[in-house]
């Protein structure tokens, strides 16, 4: 998968990458892995669970409800703001590895619920 720089230093997520694997000394392996209250990084990635819970973590320190995210938000969150930028659905899939554009086009249609309304033309 190709990851972009970024526009901003502060959000590039290649800077982030760079830093992060200097901070952490890892030269082979998972890159995300956990660390634990010791401050030693753990040598398997990070499962499924621990994503959720780093996902919920920031949700609420933003003041979100962390209930109505998990892991899977940030592949969902991809691909809504990636299809409201224009971005076409097979660089979409591409990135995400999707294999079907149906899955892609869900998450376009949930977030174009409210954006894309013609109830919005009935000046209610």
């Amino acid at each position: 998968m190709g990851i972009p720089y970024g526009e901003h230093p502060d959000t590039c997520p290649v800077l982030a990458l760079q830093r992060w694997l200097t901070a952490s000394s890892i030269n082979d392996g998972a890159v995300f892995r956990g660390v634990n209250r010791h401050g030693h990084l753990a040598s398997a990635r990070l499962s499924k669970r621990a994503i959720a819970d780093i996902v919920k973590r920031a949700a609420e320190a933003t003041g979100l409800d962390p209930h109505r995210y998990s892991g899977h938000s940030l592949r969902s969150g991809h691909c809504t703001s990636a299809a409201r930028a224009g971005v076409p659905e097979r660089i979409i899939m591409r990135q995400t590895g999707h294999r079907s554009e149906r899955m892609v086009r869900h998450y376009v249609q949930q977030s174009s619920v409210f954006t894309e309304n013609s109830a919005k033309s009935l000046g209610l």
